[in-house]
Parts: structure tokens; C-alpha cells; sequence
């Protein structure tokens, strides 16, 4: 039965799966789960490409603004958050729709992640203090000498691998083995996709039109409160490259390409496990149709289950 799985809307960054879940309310009494790594940083709207407050008055978002900028938010947690999200939606007599792009917490959703051990508190922010000056470098090569099956990433996840070897005595892909949590749901993926010319158009644009509506500005708002230039939620694809120009790395009129060149390889990354990694029932839609035909589309085919 249909209702008992969730649809989830996956693809690459600006391939338009806001658009897509938003043209569903006219078919489905739906509310969205953002699951997307960076949205849910407060006060970085431009530089995340959050729905804008028109939008998410029309349709309920969850997992939107939820922490500080310079917070550490793990998969896990997500996977915690959203299960309280799916049951009070489903409570209420509405259909959850997951959407974004984050391959480690759809992951989280569909198929669980390790239960983590307690980790003391002080020493786990002092822990944060030092990785925070170390170059990114330096935090990868840490990172694969503290757990030999670490797969690489950014910031974020080498300092993740740091923190729970030396504060756990075991590495991360450790307790992910040994721990594992159950999923939250039952996914029904809708892979949104399009020519790469296609993509890589639509990525220039959303670039251009970031730094056009304040990219640069809203960066240096969120700066000026006193975080780190690495700090979580400013070391993202798009508000990374603002950064570098506000700390004289870059000129300014260079930070759209350097935006659009970023996307694009981060793009590339998310359809790779998308083809590799995505385990369940899906349908491929071409999104270079309008986001309404699509959603038709979608709904007959969530009947038809």
C-alpha cells in the first residue's frame, strides 16, 4: 500500500526538487522534511537556497532553521528529528514528503545509523577548539590515520571521524557497524534528472542570482557574530566562497564562477551515489519539465502502488 512508505524527492543540487514538492500540495495534503545539511542553519538563506518564507507559508517545513551557525548537527540526530516529524505529521492526518539532497541522512532515514555512545562534554569542545585550526589537510590525514575506513568528506565529517575515535577509544565506521539503528521509514524515491548542460546551466544562474540577492552580505552578517571562517554551516559549497573574498582570498567578482564550478563538481558527487549508494523502489523523472507536470506524474504514479 502506498501509505505505508514515504516519498522521498532526491537529485542533485538546483535540479528543482523544492519546486517539484511544492507543485505536490496541489495533489496530496503534504508537509516537506528538508533533508538538506545546510538549510538547516539559521539566518544562511541565500547561501542554502532555503524555500523562501512564501513558500514554506504555503507548505509546512521541517528540519528548516533549526540550529545556530558554528552548531555541529549529525546525520543521526537528523534521523531522531525526523522521526518525530514523520509521526506528528502522519498524526495529523497529512503525508510526510522527504526532500534534498544530503546522501548521508537519507541514509540515516532509510536504513539507520549507529547509536552514539555518550561523549563528555568538555572535552568533546575542546576537541572542537583544535580541529578548528587545523587545515583541511591536516584533518583528513587525522581522520585516516584514527579509522582506516574512513571515506573521506569535508570538514565536517573528518572532524566527526577525529572526535569519536579519541573520545570513544573505537573509530567511527566502528561503532557504525556494530550499532546500527533502524530506519524510520520506507522510502519511495523520486530521482529527479537532467542533461548535464542542463544541470550546469540552471547551477550558473542560481550562482549568479545568490550573490545578486546578497549572498556576500548575509555571509558577512553571520561572520560578524564571531564564527570561525571553517565553522559548521560556513564551510558549505556557496557561502564557502563568499568567505574566501570577505577574508581577501578571492576577488569579488570571481565568486559566482567559484560558486557554479564547486556546484557543479558537488552535483557530480550526489548523482554518483544516487546511482551506487540509493537502495529501494524509485521512479527517474526527467526534470527538464515543468515541476506541475511532474507532480501529476508522481501522484498517478503513487496511486497506481
Amino acid at each position: 500500500m502506498a501509505g505505508a512508505s514515504t516519498p522521498v524527492i532526491i537529485g542533485p543540487t538546483a535540479i528543482g526538487k523544492t519546486a517539484v514538492a511544492l507543485a505536490l500540495a496541489a495533489h496530496w495534503p503534504l508537509e516537506v522534511i528538508s533533508s538538506d545539511s545546510r538549510q538547516l542553519y539559521r539566518r544562511l538563506d541565500i547561501g542554502t537556497a532555503k524555500p523562501t518564507p512564501r513558500e514554506r507559508a504555503r507548505v509546512r517545513h521541517h528540519g528548516v532553521d533549526l540550529i545556530e551557525p558554528g552548531t555541529r548537527y549529525s546525520a543521526g540526530r537528523f534521523a531522531r528529528d525526523a522521526a518525530g516529524w514523520l509521526e506528528d505529521i502522519r498524526s495529523r492526518g497529512r503525508l510526510p514528503v522527504v526532500v534534498g539532497g544530503t546522501g548521508l541522512y537519507i541514509r540515516a532515514l532509510a536504513e539507520g545509523l549507529f547509536t552514539e555512545p555518550p561523549l563528555d562534554a568538555g572535552r568533546r569542545r575542546a576537541l572542537d577548539a583544535f580541529t578548528a585550526r587545523l587545515e583541511p589537510i591536516d584533518l583528513v590525514r587525522w581522520a585516516g590515520r584514527l579509522d582506516p575506513r574512513y571515506a573521506g568528506g569535508g570538514r565536517q565529517r573528518a572532524s566527526r571521524a577525529i572526535e569519536v575515535a579519541l573520545l570513544t577509544g573505537r573509530s567511527l565506521s566502528h561503532w557504525q557497524a556494530a550499532a546500527r539503528a533502524e530506519g524510520v521509514l520506507d522510502p519511495w524515491y523520486i530521482v529527479l534528472t537532467a542533461p548535464r548542460p542542463v544541470l550546469q546551466a540552471r547551477i550558473q544562474r542560481r550562482a549568479e542570482e545568490m550573490v545578486r540577492r546578497g549572498l556576500i552580505e548575509e555571509t558577512a552578517a553571520v561572520l560578524s557574530e564571531g564564527h570561525a571562517p571553517h565553522a559548521p554551516g560556513l564551510d558549505g559549497v556557496g557561502i564557502r566562497e563568499a568567505v574566501e573574498y570577505l577574508h581577501g582570498k578571492r576577488p569579488r567578482d570571481s565568486v559566482a564562477e567559484a560558486i557554479s564550478i564547486s556546484t557543479r563538481q558537488y552535483a557530480k558527487r550526489q548523482e554518483t551515489w544516487i546511482r551506487h549508494q540509493l537502495r529501494g523502489e524509485r521512479i527517474t523523472l526527467d526534470a527538464t519539465r515543468p515541476p506541475e507536470a511532474l507532480a501529476a506524474e508522481i501522484a498517478q504514479a503513487w496511486g497506481r502502488r
